[in-house]
């Protein structure tokens, strides 16, 4: 019950960090060395998390727009105690991505090692009312 409530706060920590634009969150969830990977436009596309983090930086917040979160959690597949494939549904602006995110737990807790998305499809953006 206890790997369910860790990997369950890292996965908040990953939405939060990706709806927030937080990158001290994306620090805290991903493993170093990871990496993400795109093939919707026909070729693997690469992004090792340096780069996403600066991206993740440099752009507006869903959160401080005040975007409605359509955030989901499809699928946790369990490898093991300590590993896991997490199967994710989130809105960011108007983009609607499904992530694959493989976790590790280590010594420092549950870590994203890899993370694959497809862009599956664009929504209208809801804001919420005061």
């Amino acid at each position: 019950m206890q790997q369910i409530t860790e990997l369950s706060e890292a996965i908040s920590t990953y939405l939060d960090a990706i709806y927030y634009c937080d990158v001290e969150k994306l620090d805290k969830v991903f493993h170093p060395a990871s990496s993400l990977f795109d093939a919707d436009e026909g070729k693997i596309f690469v992004d090792p998390i340096a780069s996403f983090r600066a991206d993740v930086e440099s752009r507006p917040s869903p959160g401080a727009r005040n975007q409605v979160r359509r955030d989901q959690i499809i699928l946790i597949d369990w490898l093991s105690d300590i590993s896991a494939v997490v199967k994710l549904r989130l809105q960011a602006h108007e983009n609607v991505f499904v992530d694959h995110l493989c976790f590790v737990k280590g010594a420092t807790g549950w870590k994203i090692v890899s993370k694959i998305w497809h862009l599956e499809s664009k929504a209208p953006v809801e804001i919420l009312k005061d």
